[in-house]
């Protein structure tokens, strides 16, 4: 048995060596509107470029005679010991990117030992996945406006076993996202004849989605009224709920919250201070990978000038799209990195075994780079440089 896998894993990074190969296999195996919500960015996508170019302007000069010597790739977050450096980040409606996407991610991070986060806009419930959660569960909030369904909200997360919570504060407003408006998709999803025949030609995709049924926002059911009017693909029914936060919702929070709390979508220095002040545990640093704004700095640059001006703990993610960006991440003051799209470019593409082979896409590629610079652990990666 041990063979057949060790040869499986080889045949897999034979045929998929990077996540650019996973990207392109899900890209063939799920509908196009499913393809254009998760690929797609907004306006003319400049920003989702824009992380991708400035990370590859990050640079190392490769160091030489350190001997041999194994990586190690493990880092201390939020006050644990982590034998990886990254986690997954939340993504709204995992479940129409592959049947049973939470669960899915959610156990093969028990196993792996990776935070995973759920979005309020999941598929599945804090309740739904309650029985799969590991210690390092995170549960990222879109803020409801009423106090009541706060509460709810927050009790439901805690007593299903979520530890750390999110809060998301990049999204005031809906954004337009074009691509995936002119998929066709609507919320809940309706499989209209132009939408069916896409499914027709995606049979994997469409078999485990007769076997599940639809997906839909089941963690917020409790709280939106029934409607047979279907929103657009951008405005969902969790914009029924929620507010646009300020700082006294950020303290409200702060207050009810007896774990960990991080705020994710920190782009300006001058915002870090006051969060440390309220008593956030962590900045996540990200522009939404470009989802929500088309005029955004790159999420590396906003990271390399936030890192000298807070003490605080910093998370990283959009545009990674392998092991040697998580290094530049963490070699420009990352404290941890988290990932979205690539978790489930590796579901479409391979199912549940695609989840296993992704990190280790990322830890053999970290290793590689860290061997390549001398680095035997992540502080000991050199000073960036400017290609």
């Amino acid at each position: 048995m041990l063979i057949w896998h060790a040869n499986r894993a080889m045949s897999l990074h034979s045929r998929y060596p990077a996540i650019s190969d996973l990207r392109e296999r899900a890209r063939k195996r799920i509908p196009k509107f499913v393809w254009e919500y998760l690929d797609s960015a907004t306006g003319n996508e400049a920003t989702k470029h824009r992380n991708r170019a400035r990370l590859d302007k990050i640079g190392f000069t490769p160091s030489i005679l350190h001997g041999e010597f194994a990586p190690d790739l493990t880092t201390d977050f939020l006050r644990q010991k982590r034998a990886l450096p990254f986690g997954i980040a939340p993504v709204g409606m995992s479940g129409l990117m592959w049947p049973d996407a939470e669960g899915h991610l959610a156990r093969a991070a028990q196993k792996l030992g990776l935070p995973y986060t759920l979005s309020t806009v999941a598929s599945q419930s804090p309740e739904d996945l309650a029985p799969h959660l590991g210690d390092d569960a995170w549960f990222q909030m879109y803020p409801p406006r009423d106090e009541d369904i706060r509460k709810d909200m927050l009790d439901r997360a805690r007593t299903a076993g979520f530890k750390t919570l999110v809060l998301t504060v990049d999204v005031p407003v809906a954004s337009r996202r074009e691509r995936q408006t002119r998929s066709g998709l609507t919320q809940p999803p309706r499989l209209t004849p132009r939408l069916l025949a896409q499914v027709a030609l995606r049979p994997a995709w469409a078999l485990g989605m007769a076997r599940r049924g639809m997906p839909r926002m089941r963690g917020l059911e409790k709280y939106t009224p029934k409607t047979s009017t279907a929103l657009s693909s951008t405005q969902h029914a969790g914009y029924l709920l929620r507010t646009s936060p300020d700082w006294d919702y950020v303290s409200w929070l702060r207050d009810h919250w007896q774990g960990p709390l991080i705020v994710k979508g920190v782009l300006r220095v001058e915002d870090a201070e006051p969060l440390a002040k309220r008593g956030i545990d962590a900045l996540w640093v990200s522009n939404h990978a470009g989802r929500q704004f088309d005029a955004a700095p790159a999420t590396i640059d906003a990271l390399r000038a936030i890192r000298p001006e807070t003490s605080l703990p910093l998370v990283f993610d959009s545009g990674i799209e392998g092991g040697l960006d998580i290094l530049r991440a963490y070699a420009c003051g990352a404290d941890f990195v988290m990932l979205g799209r690539a978790f489930h470019y590796a579901l479409a593409a391979l199912g549940p075994p695609g989840i296993d082979h992704l990190v280790d896409i990322l830890r053999k590629d970290m290793e590689a780079n860290m061997g390549q610079l001398g680095a035997a652990t992540l502080t000991d990666l050199p000073p960036p440089i400017s290609l």
